[in-house]
């Protein structure tokens, strides 16, 4: 199976997620509020990292659940573990085959924490390591830029967040997510004939707050990874602070913009680098005014909730990426100097 079939995949692979893992995130759920952690301490590395990110809003937001991310080569290479102390200790991996990331679950159960790894390997050693494990559910990916193991993380999170909330609308919102998806894909047409227009592009922004912090640095990632693309991932609001100098006319913003909480700073700062400083703009949104500007509008479904646009928004980056490779006349299934599984110590 190819990249672009897991791109395809992934609405089936959510409702395969949804209908066997929900007794589990409700067990899991059960066992946090048992140990009431003070918060969580989540270690990740790659696209896993974005979810993290993602994490780092949906439960500090939906669950009160304060976050830091953990720094691996504290565990590994200077060997001086933080001292964690009531906190929920996490690790999201694909492989489950990192050893740093496994070193933090590791220490983490040592010092007497509860420990979760969120995998699509329930037999890895991350799985081995912790006390629960949330299996996503994606089923074998083949293609090195990971695509379905990276949302079925996010769907993962946002279903145990729903069950630590014992929210039943959050529940229901969760179920609507593979019909979001489907309504993505049926654009990929579309956006395969407006890449063309960046077939030669070789820098640009991606911009994002909020839950889509983590969105624009997985599209970052993923048009590093497959089109050699110097794509800089900013919060909108970190990129007033001073990388916004680097914008002129013509030069390339992509930004994911929904309705919500940060859609009205989003629309500031999009108008003024179009208006006046001439930026062209790539917007994922469900937002009419904000399409309007946009060289390449990909369009939203409008009623998916801020919380869950993550899970949703992304299918539109990974497949403006992807034909964007191939326009560029790169090879999606082998790109240069990487490897499906890398083990960081």
């Amino acid at each position: 199976m190819g990249l672009h079939e897991e791109i395809v995949e992934q609405p089936a692979v959510i409702r395969r997620l949804l209908a066997t893992q929900r007794r589990r995130a409700a067990d899991i759920a059960a066992a946090m509020r048992r140990a009431d952690p003070h918060f969580a301490f989540l270690a990740a590395r790659g696209t896993s990292d974005n979810a993290g990110r993602y994490a780092n809003y949906l439960w500090g937001a939906r669950n009160g659940l304060p976050m830091a991310l953990a720094a691996p080569s504290l565990f590994t290479l200077y060997h001086r573990p933080p001292r964690l102390r009531e906190a929920l200790v996490v690790g999201i991996s694909q492989s489950g085959r990192s050893p740093d990331i496994v070193s933090v679950i590791e220490h983490g159960r040592a010092q007497g924490n509860l420990t979760l790894a969120i995998t699509n390997a329930p037999e890895s050693p991350l799985a081995r390591a912790a006390d629960w494990v949330l299996d996503i559910q994606a089923g074998r990916e083949e293609s090195v830029a990971a695509t379905k193991t990276y949302t079925a993380q996010l769907a993962a999170i946002a279903l145990l967040s729903a069950a630590l909330a014992q929210d039943e609308a959050m529940q229901e919102a969760l179920e609507q997510v593979p019909r979001w998806m489907e309504a993505m894909l049926a654009l990929e047409a579309e956006i395969a004939r407006a890449v063309v227009r960046y077939r030669y592009m070789t820098q640009c922004v991606v911009l994002g707050r909020g839950y889509n912090y983590a969105t624009a640095f997985e599209w970052a990632l993923k048009l590093k990874e497959l089109t050699y693309i110097a794509a800089e991932p900013y919060s909108s609001a970190d990129f007033q602070h001073g990388p916004v100098a680097v914008v002129g006319k013509g030069y390339p913003v992509l930004a994911v913009a929904p309705s919500g909480a940060v859609l009205d700073s989003m629309r500031a700062l999009l108008r003024h680098l179009r208006d006046e400083l001439g930026a062209e703009l790539v917007v994922i949104s469900d937002d009419e005014e904000v399409l309007s500007w946009a060289e390449v509008p990909v369009r939203l479904p409008a009623e998916v909730p801020e919380w869950l646009t993550p899970v949703v928004s992304v299918v539109g980056a990974q497949l403006f990426t992807y034909h964007l490779t191939l326009a560029k006349g790169y090879d999606a299934e082998r790109p240069r100097g990487l490897r499906k599984v890398t083990e960081t110590v």
